[in-house]
């Protein structure tokens, strides 16, 4: 961590890579149980990583002028860590799509009995 000539840790770059490790031991536990396809409660991640994000921002606007080396690469490896989140995320969602259109196709077809397809009545429209 940062420490001045004194040896002293400042107290706003500790309190802000505090936050950084929070959210993402969440982001990680988020992305281990979709990796892992166990059921988990995504309300409370979700709630997890809104106090995160708050906290991170709290903690970033506390922080004094200047850079700090050790902050940097946690920043850096914070951001990975979200694209791979949001890589996953983007993999979850497209499946959920995917499978609501099959089940979507498949109602339609349950509640047809079979004698005019939605194409055939459009083609015969267009005549």
């Amino acid at each position: 961590m940062s420490a001045p000539a004194g040896g002293a840790v400042v107290p706003a770059v500790a309190t802000l890579l505090s936050a950084i490790e929070h959210l993402e031991d969440t982001i990680d536990a988020e992305n281990s149980a979709f990796e892992a396809g166990v059921p988990f409660d995504i309300d409370e991640i979700n709630r997890r990583k809104s106090r995160c994000l708050l906290e991170l921002s709290r903690a970033a606007r506390a922080m004094p002028p200047g850079s700090d080396p050790e902050l940097a690469a946690r920043v850096a490896g914070l951001k990975a860590k979200l694209e791979r989140n949001c890589y996953i995320l983007s993999v979850q969602l497209a499946a959920a799509q995917e499978v609501a259109s099959i089940l979507d196709e498949a109602m339609r077809e349950a509640e047809s009995d079979g004698t005019y397809s939605a194409a055939m009545g459009r083609s015969e429209r267009s005549r």
